[in-house]
């Protein structure tokens, strides 16, 4: 991972980054949700990034009255963007348009904190998770949700879909547990008490469709096989405090990266004695979105 090579800045005065998304279209170009004094009051932004010879610009950006907390780029427009905030709605964006945004849904009754675009094709569904314990099923094209899903007992901070089984996510909560959804099925498929923390965040690896990782408040990651969830496959432990979110490679089946709010980017290789690879120290904050470029090998 090239990480500290080639590393750019850009600071937003007066915003806190909280999920950043490379563009699945546009090699450099990255998404930010931002908002004021850490999300607890004030508005919300979305950004849109590139990168160039320049280093890193603004292109343009959208303001929201509200703290936006994550953003998901659409699957089939490269201009459409979702983004979820305090007031426990979701906004489209269109970022061919000068005002925004296009639509907003708002049925969340506490703040919507996670939102993720299929990546699968042949369906075009939008996951959401709130602090009101619930996820919410979305097509992007119908004003309203098609499903919630209950059974969670505390904040869902983190919902991913799966990236090779339609209409299975998975959502990661205060409760403790990683669980696994089926969008056919109303249920909880899969409960797995995956630590003794809030679990903050969960990832599904890109090249094995049983493989998930979470990172929680105890400073810890995890991986989970799905078809043994007795114990975990692997523990990674060094930072020094919660894990705030956690992405596997788009390139390495065994590759992972965290980021926390003791300021570090962490990348692992969790198939190694030693898995921790290198720990980037560029941020003077919580460090709370992290991704992995989808174009160019070693970019985050």
């Amino acid at each position: 991972m090239s990480t500290t090579a080639g590393a750019g800045s850009l600071r937003l005065p007066g915003l806190h980054g909280y999920a950043v998304e490379f563009s699945p279209y546009c090699p450099g170009r990255v998404a930010c949700a931002a908002a004021q004094y850490y999300g607890m009051a004030g508005c919300g932004t979305l950004a849109m990034l590139e990168q160039n010879e320049a280093g890193i610009v603004l292109l343009r950006s959208f303001d929201w009255n509200d703290g936006l907390f994550d953003v998901t780029w659409s699957e089939n427009n490269e201009n459409v963007l979702i983004t979820c905030s305090g007031d426990g709605s979701l906004q489209i964006w269109d970022m061919a348009k000068t005002k925004g945004p296009l639509q907003v849904y708002k049925e969340h009754t506490l703040e919507a904190y996670s939102v993720d675009w299929s990546q699968t094709r042949g369906e075009q569904l939008v996951v959401s998770g709130s602090w009101d314990q619930t996820a919410k099923l979305w097509d992007p094209a119908v004003g309203k949700s098609l499903c919630t899903f209950k059974g969670h007992e505390g904040v869902i901070y983190s919902t991913i879909w799966s990236p090779h089984i339609p209409g299975c996510f998975a959502s990661a909560s205060g409760d403790q547990t990683l669980r696994i959804w089926d969008v056919k099925t109303p249920g909880v498929k899969l409960v797995i008490p995956a630590h003794q923390a809030e679990v903050l965040s969960c990832d599904w690896c890109k090249y094995d469709e049983n493989l998930l990782v979470t990172g929680a408040v105890d400073c810890s990651l995890k991986g989970w096989d799905l078809r043994n969830i007795r114990q975990p496959m692997f523990i990674l432990l060094g930072h020094t405090y919660a894990i705030r979110r956690v992405k596997f490679s788009p390139f390495h089946a065994t590759i992972l990266a965290s980021c926390s709010y003791d300021f570090t980017v962490r990348f692992w290789d969790f198939s190694k004695p030693n898995p921790l690879l290198e720990t980037v120290e560029h941020h003077t904050e919580f460090t709370c979105g992290l991704d992995l470029s989808l174009h160019n090998r070693g970019q985050v």
